[in-house]
């Protein structure tokens, strides 16, 4: 057979697409070596409060979602997945910026950043990304380091705060996640660390957060959809009662979470 032999591309769009699936799978088991399980988000301020129950906790996390965590976190996530994708680096350190100063209470700022940099520490071995080429950009003396470094790197040089829906939106970039699946992923990675607070709080049982979880699916979709569609000038939740709560729990004599 005469001709030119076939190019290669890459791995078929099946592989890339599975890929994509395994890594916001790895990214969101609780067993990731980020501290999440440290965190109750503030569910634990609610309880010492006596301002939730069992039968509330599920519609508290939803409010969370759609007023706080959304406009937040995973509107952060979406906008650092986006420059990350155009290599708009200045951006990405802007909304960094932007949802640590919108975090009101100490500890949910401590807790945003030290979850973030812990979550690069491993993502920098495990999840590096491929390596950008910038030969063509502004940014050419740069080429040969991956976006997770890179963002590692400023992390490390106090440029940027490190925040974790942001680090976590630079790890699902560079390896090929979708914005919309990434931006599903933590939502339901929060989802599932909440619950999981609430189990050790004896809010639920193991078979009512299963429930829980489920039943959240139909938030998360809006959620995430939301997120996917504001721009960097309107990041930031609006939850006062929340604010209050991580407040008080941040002066309680004796705590199990450190949010």
């Amino acid at each position: 057979m005469s001709g030119a032999p076939a190019r290669l591309s890459g791995p078929p769009a099946e592989d890339r697409t599975l890929d994509a699936l395994l890594v916001s799978l790895q990214l969101s088991d609780s067993a990731f070596p980020s501290g999440m399980y440290t965190l109750s988000h503030g569910l634990e301020g609610f309880v010492q409060a006596r301002a939730v129950g069992q039968d509330t906790m599920p519609e508290l996390l939803a409010d969370l979602l759609r007023h706080s965590v959304g406009p937040a976190d995973a509107t952060a996530l979406a906008l650092a997945h986006r420059a990350v994708s155009a290599g708009d680096w200045d951006t990405l350190v802007e909304v960094d910026q932007r949802l640590y100063a919108s975090k009101l209470n100490r500890e949910l700022r401590q807790a945003s950043a030290r979850t973030g940099r812990q979550l690069l520490d491993t993502a920098v071995l495990a999840l590096p990304g491929a390596v950008r080429d910038d030969s063509d950009s502004d940014n050419s003396s740069d080429s040969g380091e991956g976006p997770v470094a890179r963002y590692a790197a400023l992390v490390a040089a106090k440029r940027s705060p490190g925040c974790q829906p942001v680090a976590v939106g630079v790890v699902h970039a560079a390896n090929g996640v979708p914005a919309a699946q990434a931006v599903a992923a933590d939502l339901f990675a929060f989802c599932s660390s909440f619950v999981g607070a609430a189990l050790r709080l004896r809010l639920t049982d193991h078979r009512r957060a299963q429930t829980t979880l489920r039943g959240l699916a139909p938030v998360i979709r809006e959620v995430t959809a939301a997120a996917l569609r504001r721009e960097a000038a309107d990041l930031g939740g609006c939850a006062p009662m929340a604010d209050v709560m991580s407040g008080r729990h941040e002066r309680a004599e004796a705590r199990m979470f450190a949010s």
